[in-house]
């Protein structure tokens, strides 16, 4: 994902970059297309090609969603805390 904040990439440069094998780099392309967290476009001189590029406010549900776990396991450590307190005394 950090390479593709950077610039739109071939799925060939993303493989290479990651050590991932193109087939590999293709299912996850795939599936980051079809959660809408990467589009691709083709090339206008060579349709053979593609570019990806990642969608940064696909990201803000992602986030959304990870401060809304992190908030709920603060509350359920602040209380698993609170039982160890009252056991120990």
């Amino acid at each position: 994902m950090l390479l593709l904040a950077s610039r739109p990439h071939r799925a060939g440069e993303l493989a290479r970059a990651t050590g991932e094998s193109p087939p590999a780099m293709s299912r996850h392309l795939r599936i980051l297309r079809g959660s809408g967290i990467v589009t691709d476009e083709r090339v206008p001189d060579d349709a053979r090609v593609r570019l990806f590029r990642l969608r940064p406010e696909s990201l803000a549900a992602v986030q959304a969603y990870l401060d809304q776990l992190q908030a709920e396991w603060r509350t359920q450590l602040r209380s698993f805390e609170r039982h160890v307190e009252r056991r120990q005394r």
